[in-house]
């Protein structure tokens, strides 16, 4: 089976991007499973009800987030109700939402995906390590194939959980940084890894925001409001390829595609 991860999406260009390219992408790779990481959908920082709803009209199954998922008050109350948008899975106990999902495919296979926080340079989070081993443990008996989101700034903590998860995971796809890195694989044991996906939103601009925005911001060190930038749009995402009996992965593939 083939699923396919698109990176961050941002703001309504990276919305139009993942409209217009899904389908074709979907049919040309015979993927069965669309993940998209959405917590700045809601123009750059965070996800609000009606454009979540949005991105599974489009042909999303599955969103997972990262930090900014609190950034929209209101999203709060909503993430608990549907357990297809899921949060990192390590926030202290307490918190709402969920931090993983089992999703039953079309052709009756059941696939996990979970949503993990690195805590190199992010705040408040319990280790990912253990985090994920237990609810690892908790889905491996429910589903072969298991997909994770590792949402994290520092790339050695992302190379290093990989080969922590290898063989016990499909796949761990790294998300957050909003740039695509070179380097995915299919590790020794059978996980395909890449330590970002890329962003999915404005092609010229500072991850994702208005670029002399961000300049002033570094010259002078005062607070701003950013925007996100104008322009044509980039839809950064792996297809991965998965032996839905064994839970390996067989490959994966990088893309960068351009809209319009």
């Amino acid at each position: 089976m083939k699923v396919l991860f698109i990176g961050d999406i941002v703001g309504k260009g990276g919305r139009t991007a993942v409209k217009a390219l899904l389908p074709n992408l979907v049919d040309k790779y015979k993927i069965e499973l669309v993940i998209a990481n959405g917590e700045n959908i809601a123009g750059g920082f965070g996800l609000t009800e009606p454009l979540v709803a949005d991105l599974f009209r489009m042909g999303v199954h599955v969103i997972t987030t990262g930090n900014h998922v609190w950034d929209k008050k209101e999203f709060i109350h909503y993430i608990s109700k549907d357990n297809r948008v899921i949060r990192p899975l390590n926030y202290p106990p307490g918190v709402p939402g969920y931090g993983s999902i089992l999703f039953t495919l079309q052709n009756g296979l059941r696939a996990a995906v979970i949503n993990v926080s690195g805590r190199v340079f992010m705040t408040g989070m319990d280790c990912p390590f253990r985090a994920a081993k237990a609810e690892i443990d908790n889905l491996s008996s429910e589903a072969n194939i298991i997909i994770i989101d590792f949402h994290a700034e520092a790339t050695s903590e992302k190379i290093a959980f990989s080969y922590f998860v290898d063989g016990k995971v499909s796949a761990v796809i790294g998300t957050h940084t909003h740039v695509q890195t070179a380097d995915e694989k299919v590790l020794p044991n059978g996980t395909a890894y890449i330590t970002d996906v890329g962003m999915t939103g404005p092609s010229h601009s500072v991850i994702g925001m208005d670029i002399n925005q961000i300049i002033q911001r570094f010259l002078t060190s005062m607070p701003a409001k950013f925007e996100t930038a104008q322009g044509d749009q980039v839809l950064s995402a792996v297809v991965v390829e998965i032996n839905g009996d064994t839970g390996r992965a067989t490959g994966i593939q990088r893309l960068q595609l351009t809209y319009p």
